[in-house]
């Protein structure tokens, strides 16, 4: 969490791009995107044109809430060892390559099914994928927190959004653009072969140095209390136990250990940092299309800039944060997510102005980038090295609950008070994250404590 020691020119800053880990990010983020369409609006798509009922297909949308609670068994990707393959490849990559497989089996799956007669085992292919994938994210985040030091997260972050961007148009306008072509079938199937990129990348790539998990065990205090007082009982129940208050236990008592009061404030801070531009997001379709934009406008504009302005951000903000530390740019990540929320309220009195759409597009994916980045680098600053995967999963869950479930209630605000009253109450829900921003930056104690090894 602490600022570099020295400032770094630019040409240092730069220079953090070209390093190993960071380019490997940007695979690992293509992977990581490629499933995530696959399951959702290209799975919609796909499941529409064969004839599938909509009604039937809205039930596939609670599919995503595997992503929402993937902190259950992050502990479990974090401590159990998989036989040959943690032996072979570590505890990271063996787990990735294990949710790779499960990826690519499930889309496998779904290439040869006819979804109008087989949609409970299409349900099943998918979630198989999307399970996968979230554990894929688990593995992924571990790997990137313990392959470099503090100050080379925010790059890693960067390079991760856009090949995380690139997942998404692979597996989105890509995966159309083949069953088009030529078959859903062959789409699905292109599609699995692109998991490819993330295994090679895994077996191109090394383990990431950590203590190993029987060593970790047995030099945690309560595990070592826990197996004195247990003396005399059966050896496998001892072992179950200690194992669960190690893996389970132990990385939420290690955070507030860590932290004491303040624990409290951070965890307040992760929940309500992203909550602006979340809470928003569900009416910013409905707002471009009440104002009169087309389908291909705003699927232009979205993608040509959205997307650019958002590796954009990613890539400031990783610079951002290499020059100046995570600090600084955390108050301005969080103030710009606000902030960027009145471009939306112009453009809703503006009415039908497509320059005022750009501009509003723009510069909120430019926001979002710059603040996805450093919030992940902050993110990842807050994890014990001890307990990467499940104090993280908990971190990134934490951080997506309050703004999707406040999204819920956004067109009842917008029928009651309209768009422009809604958008200011968005931006208003960005100040808590502003304000917990500066606490954060000014408390010197808490920037320059260093993260447990």
């Amino acid at each position: 969490m602490s600022p570099p020691t020295a400032r770094r020119s630019w040409h240092d800053a730069l220079v953090i791009y070209l390093r190993a880990p960071v380019i490997t990010m940007l695979f690992l983020g293509f992977s990581a995107g490629l499933p995530f369409l696959l399951v959702f609006s290209t799975l919609s798509a796909w499941l529409r044109s064969t004839g599938v009922e909509v009604a039937a297909i809205g039930f596939f949308a609670w599919i995503g809430m595997l992503y929402s609670i993937k902190f259950f068994w992050a502990p479990v990707v974090d401590r159990l060892a998989l036989p040959l393959l943690t032996r072979t490849f570590g505890q990271r990559r063996g787990w990735m390559l294990l949710a790779q497989a499960m990826i690519a089996a499930g889309l496998i799956g779904l290439s040869g099914i006819d979804p109008v007669d087989h949609l409970p085992l299409v349900a099943a292919f998918a979630l198989l994928v999307a399970f996968g994938s979230a554990t894929q994210d688990i593995a992924i985040d571990a790997f990137r927190i313990e392959s470099a030091p503090d100050d080379v997260q925010a790059a890693m972050a960067s390079t991760y959004i856009i090949g995380y961007r690139g997942g998404l148009l692979a597996a989105g306008a890509g995966a159309l653009y083949v069953a088009s072509l030529v078959s859903w079938e062959a789409a699905y199937l292109c599609m699995a072969a692109l998991v490819g990129v993330g295994a090679v990348t895994v077996l191109l790539r090394p383990e990431p140095e950590r203590t190993s998990l029987g060593t970790q065990l047995i030099h945690e205090p309560r595990v070592r209390a826990f197996l004195r007082a247990s003396r005399g009982r059966p050896k496998p129940l001892r072992r179950l136990v200690a194992w669960v208050i190690g893996a389970i236990v132990c990385p939420f008592t290690d955070f507030f250990t860590r932290h004491h009061r303040k624990a409290i404030w951070l965890l307040a801070f992760v929940a309500v940092f992203r909550i602006s531009d979340l809470a928003m997001a569900s009416m910013a379709n409905p707002l471009y299309i009440d104002l009169g934009f087309s389908l291909a406008t705003i699927a232009n504009v979205t993608n040509v800039f959205g997307i650019a302005m958002s590796i954009g951000g990613g890539i400031l903000g990783g610079l951002l944060v290499a020059r100046y530390g995570i600090g600084p740019i955390l108050v301005l990540g969080a103030a710009a997510a606000a902030l960027t929320n009145l471009m939306f309220v112009a453009l809703s009195l503006a009415g039908q102005n497509l320059p005022m759409l750009v501009m509003a597009i723009v510069g909120d994916n430019l926001a979002n980038g710059l603040a996805s980045a450093v919030f992940i680098a902050f993110l990842s600053s807050l994890t014990s090295r001890a307990y990467t995967a499940t104090q993280y999963a908990l971190f990134s869950s934490l951080m997506t609950l309050p703004g999707k479930f406040l999204s819920g209630f956004g067109g009842l605000v917008v029928s009651s008070e309209g768009y422009a009253t809604f958008f200011m109450i968005s931006t208003a829900l960005g100040v808590p994250a502003v304000l917990l921003a500066i606490w954060i930056y000014r408390d010197r104690e808490l920037v320059a404590a260093p993260r447990a090894a």
